[in-house]
């Protein structure tokens, strides 16, 4: 991170946070609709989900990575306003090109940084009891469905 002061997200107290996620979503050459961005606002206000950071970047052909900012994005289909500011600090320079590098060249890409604001009462119990989490994961919806398609052909893992 940068030494410049930069405005940081009230995290408020720490202890009393659910768990923070990432995700980097990739929206491959460059075609983004914007039909996900009202759900994710629904999230938001319904208090599921906190925005902490929220970049967006672009890798062009020759693996080049830019910082793209919000009004340059969705040519005017796609009001992003609503994001403007989400920025804590959490993600800095090393985290953009580490998003990156999951990219295929001529692809953008929305690194999204949230806590899960549902799980924070369950995380607080948790913790209270002396519990810490020690590994989390995801599973993608492509490997769920193939292991899905498995039981159903059993002869398809042969």
């Amino acid at each position: 991170m940068s030494g410049e002061t930069e405005p940081r997200a009230d995290f408020g107290d720490i202890d009393e946070l659910g768990p923070v996620d990432y995700i980097v979503v990739e929206f491959p050459g460059n075609r983004m609709t914007g039909e996900g961005f009202p759900i994710l606002v629904d999230l938001v206000d319904r208090g599921i989900i906190r925005i902490f950071d929220f970049a967006f970047i672009r890798k062009e052909e020759d693996g080049t990575v830019t910082a793209l900012e919000l009004q340059d994005l969705g040519g005017g289909e796609v009001d992003l306003t609503v994001f403007e500011g989400a920025s804590s600090g959490l993600l800095d320079g090393g985290d953009i090109q580490e998003a990156a590098a999951a990219l295929e060249p001529g692809s953008s890409a929305g690194v999204i940084v949230y806590e899960n604001t549902w799980a924070a009462p369950f995380a607080r119990a948790l913790r209270r009891g002396g519990a810490q989490l020690v590994a989390a994961g995801r599973i993608p919806v492509q490997a769920l469905l193939a292991s899905l398609d498995a039981l159903e052909d059993p002869s398809a893992g042969e």
